[in-house]
């Protein structure tokens, strides 16, 4: 309805402000901050609205571009909604993720999530590049040059920056645990090189099922969480 209403507005169509308040309320009090559009939680009422889409709105001066913008706002939280099978850890996931870099890595996150179910091989190589979407912006906050780095590469040089590489540590506990990240990250690479669809392949083609492609985008997600949360939590230095 909240949806309807904004693209009637956009359209200068019938608009109801009140209930428009009422909807956005409701959304901002039980929705994801994450998935919820960015206008609803600044447009507090159809002046802000209607100047927003008039203004903002890539396009704004077709209704066909209106109505396009609205729609890619509103698809992350309407895929959440309409997705029962969504993870626990999803809404957990997505604010960290959102409060690091909410335009790349957030929405690597969200890309793979939409895929997960109905495009498996998609979602596989949706997870891989969420992660290596990770390695490059730490990596780029903290100044190190990367190039054309694959993702094992990348991710020894980001974990080598956060000090989680396993060489940097004494205690045999902390070794094994990063030495497994490492191999988590490694095997996303030879997914999605198998059965992704960054490759082309030959007759015999190896299809995952859903319940894979889960495993991946849930496994990078755990990984880039604890990537980005490391790296925010660092003793920052200087003046």
């Amino acid at each position: 309805m909240l949806q309807g209403m904004t693209i009637a507005l956009s359209q200068n169509g019938a608009f109801d402000e009140q209930l428009y308040r009422s909807l956005r309320a409701a959304l901002i009090e039980s929705a994801p901050k994450s998935l919820t559009p960015s206008f609803v939680r600044t447009c507090r009422d159809k002046g802000a609205l209607l100047d927003h889409l008039l203004n903002v709105a890539s396009g704004a001066g077709s209704w066909r571009d209106r109505r396009a913008y609205i729609y890619d706002n509103f698809r992350p939280l309407l895929d959440h909604l309409e997705t029962p099978e969504g993870a626990p850890s999803d809404n957990a996931i997505s604010e960290v993720l959102a409060s690091f870099d909410p335009e790349g890595v957030h929405r690597a996150w969200q890309k793979a999530l939409t895929r997960r179910h109905e495009d498996p091989e998609g979602a596989v190589t949706a997870a891989r590049t969420l992660v290596e979407t990770v390695c490059k912006r730490i990596l780029d906050e903290a100044g190190e040059a990367y190039g054309d780095d694959d993702l094992p590469k990348l991710y020894g040089k980001t974990a080598r920056v956060l000090n989680l590489s396993p060489s940097q540590h004494t205690e045999e506990a902390f070794r094994s645990i990063l030495g497994g990240c490492y191999t988590v990250v490694q095997t996303l690479g030879t997914l999605r090189n198998r059965i992704g669809d960054a490759h082309g392949q030959g007759r015999n083609p190896v299809r995952p099922a859903p319940r894979h492609a889960a495993l991946a985008v849930n496994l990078a997600g755990t990984m880039a969480t604890f990537l980005v949360e490391t790296w925010q939590s660092r003793p920052l230095t200087g003046g």
